[in-house]
Order: structure tokens, then sequence, then C-alpha cells
């Protein structure tokens, strides 16, 4: 009897305000590849989902608490825990994430959900043991040599080592960035795509 592959589930979190912008058509390319490929493709828009950023008072007083007060985000939690593949699709401004983006780092990516705190303060341990690989995709106004050279890749810093390092074992991880992004030829869009398909 022949087994079927179960199919990889996987979290495509979008970040950007504009209906029709690049990173809305750039995530729509993805999850179109990825369904391609076997992935059952879940989309979550936190723009279109009105997703508040801001980590609330009792949010933050839960911290050190035995259980999160997870009350207002619950859903996106099990979202994120059911995960086996994440995509993030956002736009780099001021060499930063969107505030709506770093909001669901900081409300989602919780204790006792993502990871646990020590008892004494110490390192913390992950809990996204289900997180197999991480595939990033974000779009820059400045050219390559600014964010590389100058900057050092903060973005790319941040969720590899901060992120990733501290909340998973054994995750992949990927980041294509378009540089110069803003007044690309759709030629030059076209190749990136390409490049999305070819290495995701």
């Amino acid at each position: 009897m022949e087994l079927k592959e179960v199919p990889v589930k996987c979290l495509l979190v979008l970040a950007h305000p504009l209906k029709g912008s690049l990173c809305d058509y750039l995530a729509n390319k993805t999850a179109s590849h990825l369904r391609s490929k076997g992935y059952n493709v879940s989309l979550l828009n936190l723009y279109e989902r009105e997703f508040a950023p801001v980590l609330t008072r009792e949010e933050r007083q839960s911290y050190y608490q035995t259980q999160f007060d997870e009350t207002l985000v619950q859903a996106e939690i099990a979202q994120l825990k059911q995960a086996e593949s994440l995509v993030l699709v956002f736009p780099t401004w001021w060499f930063g994430f969107p505030a709506i983006l770093k909001g669901w780092f900081d409300r989602v990516w919780a204790p006792g959900h993502a990871y646990n705190h020590a008892s004494d303060l110490g390192a913390i341990t992950p809990c996204l043991n289900n997180l197999k690989e991480v595939k990033v995709i974000t779009t820059l106004g400045s050219p390559w040599w600014v964010d590389k050279l100058v900057l050092r890749q903060p973005v790319k810093r941040i969720l590899k080592i901060a992120l990733l390092g501290a909340c998973t074992k054994k995750c992949k991880f990927q980041m294509l960035s378009f540089y110069k992004s803003e007044n690309a030829s759709p030629s030059k869009v076209d190749a990136f795509v390409k490049k999305i398909a070819l290495k995701y």
C-alpha cells in the first residue's frame, strides 16, 4: 500500500498596507509556487486582519507568569505553532520591520509558545520545534551595498540569530532581498519572481 505524502503546513505572513503592492504581488506568486510544490499554504495578511501590533498591558504583565495571556492572539499563536514552513513577505523600512510585523513577533512569538523562560532568567529555550524552514522575501528601496556593507543586514541578523536562534531547532533559513525595488522595471520583477521559484 502506497502512503500519500502529507502536505507541508505553510503559513505565509504578508505585511504591506496596500493591495496591489509589489509585496502583495510577490506573496501571491510565492503562494502559487509553493502550492504547486505540494505545500498547504495559509495566508495571514496582517493589514487585512487588522492585526493590532501593540503589546497590551495584560500581555506584558503575564510574560513571566505561569501562563502568557493569549486572550487576544490565540488564533495567531495557534497558526504559528501548527506551521512547519513560515514565509514572511514584507517591505524593509528604515532597515527594519514594518511596525505591524514587529508587533506580530512581540505578541505572537510569546513565552510558553515560541520559547520558555529559564527559571533563573538565563538563556531561553525554544518551543517552535514544529518549524522546519523559514523563507523570507523583502523589498528595499536602497541598493544592495548599503544593506550589506554599511548596515550589515540588520533584518537578516535579527531573524536568523535572535528569533530563529532562540525559538527553533535546526530550522532552515533562506532570505531573498529585492533591492532598488521602488523603480524596478517589469523585467526585473519577473526576474525576481523566477529567482523565488528557483530558490524556494
